[in-house]
């Protein structure tokens, strides 16, 4: 079972960069510790979750995408054509123009884009689970903000501040709909390719 582990220069010279762009701060050099470690157990989880085949296809994905993958094939090509073109005084078996080869390679082929798309829809999942996540993530932090701004902003009307009298704070504090963001974003990108949304889907 693959283990994400990360090297130990690595991780101190994460830390220290993060030390130099947080001023210096042993505090949050420990908060991007703590999200790191938390980082590879996720990973290790994922890992562990995976099956048997999962495995395999993922070991196959990965060797045939690898130089080895070339090289083995080169010589296989060529010690098959030195035998069939009569280079080596063996009896050929796959003479001109080498139908058995091109059968074999073409069943490979067959093979390995199969194992691909089996790697890269298990990847396209857990794509999708971190898109989730992410989300998630930033519809919290949205929320948040808009509850501290609101407060924020309470207190600069009870100090009599003139900020609390800003239009643009005032709308800033109003919850954000992610419907109404995807919304806009598919009407511009209707508008500039030129298209319209059919009337159904108008509101």
């Amino acid at each position: 079972m693959a283990r994400y582990r990360l090297p130990e220069d690595v991780r101190k010279r994460m830390i220290q960069a993060q030390l130099k762009r947080t001023g210096g701060h042993p505090r949050l050099a420990r908060v991007v510790e703590r999200n790191i470690k938390t980082l590879m157990e996720i990973r290790e989880h994922m890992e562990r979750r995976k099956s048997a085949q999962d495995r395999i296809a993922d070991c196959i994905t990965w060797f045939s995408g690898s130089m080895i993958f070339v090289y083995v094939h080169l010589v296989w090509f060529a010690i098959w054509l030195a035998i069939n073109l009569g280079y080596t005084g063996l009896k050929p078996f796959d003479p001109y123009p080498f139908s058995l080869l091109t059968m074999v390679v073409s069943l490979e082929a067959i093979f390995l884009a199969t194992f691909v798309l089996i790697s890269q829809n298990r990847l396209s999942a857990i794509a999708d689970q971190r898109a989730d996540l992410d989300l998630q993530i930033n519809l919290l932090a949205e929320y948040e903000i808009t509850r501290v701004l609101t407060m924020v902003d309470a207190i600069a009307d009870h100090l009599g501040l003139e900020v609390g009298h800003d239009p643009e704070v005032d709308e800033l504090k109003s919850d954000v709909s992610p419907e109404i963001v995807i919304e806009e974003l598919e009407e511009k990108k209707n508008d500039r390719g030129g298209t319209k949304k059919p009337a159904t889907l108008k509101k």
